[in-house]
């Protein structure tokens, strides 16, 4: 049986997350030791269509090993599809579908899905559990995590959105392998993030990382899961201040991304 790597308090009740190699691959058994999943078949993967190409399949056939119906429903790749226009194009494919109040929506991809995928179950029939599954860097070691979701206006980065968090995080860190230079390094920026605001060790390690030394890859996704759920434990909805932390950067940086237009900077 596998076991978690950590829970993350939440008052919505602690969720498990999973950290390794090969999960995807056993993400449907995962499942089915979670009692949320009781009773339960039907269930949506939303993913991206890059990300689909390489990991839809493997894990649509773990899930129908362990007889889960699931049915998948992609998005362009890109920040664009963090918008109110998807949203409602995955709802209106979720009721055809059939999904009702009884299934579960797995989000498969960074951070923009996990967003976009996490605040279509939020909402659906006034919210379904969500498993997170990242496959980026930035996904795995934050935004998976927290419960934050939302999609972008015209006016600015995730103005509507919902406190909704997972029931279940599944970070295959095999996952990493295939993203480009570019799309690591952004998160990796969140790595450093949590290094400067938590932990100067982490800061130094980052100095001499190895993308390709796997035992790396795990600890540093692992210490990252940490802090986040540290830091989100204490504070999760922002009533404190002390989540304020965690946008250390991003002020600034969502502005940027919205002056130069969705899509077109990290």
């Amino acid at each position: 049986m596998m076991m978690p790597i950590l829970e993350v308090a939440s008052k919505t009740g602690s969720y498990p997350v999973y950290l390794g190699q090969g999960l995807i691959a056993n993400a449907g058994r995962i499942l089915r030791q979670q009692p949320f999943t009781s009773g339960k078949s039907t269930c949506a993967i939303i993913s991206d269509e890059t990300v689909a190409s390489l990991y839809a399949e493997p894990l649509l056939e773990s899930l129908r090993a362990e007889k889960f119906a699931p049915v998948l429903i992609t998005v362009p790749a890109g920040e664009n599809s963090k918008s109110l226009a998807e949203v409602g194009r995955i709802a209106d494919r979720l009721a055809e579908a059939g999904l009702d109040r009884h299934s579960l929506i797995v989000a498969l991809g960074g951070g923009v899905v996990g967003d976009l995928a996490g605040f279509v179950a939020a909402i659906y029939y006034r919210g379904l559990p969500s498993v997170q599954v990242p496959t980026t860097v930035v996904a795995q070691v934050d935004s998976s995590v927290g419960g934050k979701t939302g999609v972008n206006l015209a006016r600015g980065k995730n103005l509507l959105g919902a406190f909704h968090p997972p029931a279940l995080v599944l970070a295959d860190v095999d996952t990493l392998a295939t993203l480009p230079e570019r799309e690591f390094n952004e998160g990796v920026a969140e790595a450093i993030k949590h290094a400067v605001i938590r932990d100067g060790r982490l800061l130094a390690n980052l100095m001499v990382f190895d993308r390709r030394n796997a035992a790396q890859l795990t600890a540093l996704v692992r210490r990252n899961l940490e802090i986040k759920a540290e830091i989100v434990a204490r504070d999760e909805f922002e009533s404190s201040g002390e989540r304020a932390l965690l946008n250390f950067g991003h002020t600034i940086g969502h502005g940027i991304e919205q002056a130069a237009g969705y899509g077109r900077l990290l």
